[in-house]
C-alpha cells in the first residue's frame, strides 16, 4: 500500500473539493454569512475542517494505521486542505465573489466557509481507491 501523493491523489482531491465548493460557491448564504460571521467562528470551522479531514483520513485512507507514517498522515491532511482552498478560491474567482484587493477579510471568510464541505468531498474522493 502506497501513501504517498502522487498525481491521481491530487486529481481525486481536486475533483471531490470542486463537486462540493460549486453548488455552495453559487449560495447567497455563504457570501453573506462571510459578511456576518466573527473571527473566532471562522477558527472553529478551519478547526473543525482539519479535524474531519484528519479523522476521516486516519479512518479511511490509513485504516487507522498510521504507526511511523505520521509525517505523510500530517501531510496528507494539510495538502488535502490547502488544494481544497485553491479550488475553492477558483470557484469564487470565476463567479466575482473573492474580492481580495478590495475586501481581503470578506474573501478569506468566504473561503474558509466554503472550504469546510468542499475539503470533506476532498478527502472521501480521495479515499475511493485505498484499500
Amino acid at each position: 500500500m502506497n501513501f504517498n501523493i502522487n498525481l491521481e491523489d491530487i486529481a481525486q482531491i481536486i475533483i471531490g473539493a470542486f463537486v462540493l465548493a460549486v453548488p455552495i460557491s453559487f449560495s447567497e448564504e455563504a457570501w453573506r454569512l462571510g459578511e456576518t460571521l466573527p473571527l473566532f467562528n471562522l477558527f472553529l470551522i478551519v478547526t473543525l475542517s482539519v479535524s474531519f479531514l484528519a479523522l476521516f483520513a486516519y479512518q479511511s485512507v490509513f485504516q487507522g494505521n498510521i504507526v511511523h507514517r505520521n509525517f505523510i498522515f500530517i501531510f496528507r491532511v494539510v495538502v488535502a486542505y490547502l488544494i481544497t482552498l485553491c479550488v475553492v478560491l477558483l470557484v469564487l474567482l470565476s463567479l466575482d465573489k473573492f474580492p481580495l484587493l478590495t475586501e481581503p477579510i470578506l474573501a478569506i471568510k468566504r473561503l474558509i466557509i466554503i472550504a469546510m464541505p468542499a475539503s470533506m468531498g476532498a478527502i472521501v474522493v480521495d479515499s475511493f481507491d485505498k484499500e
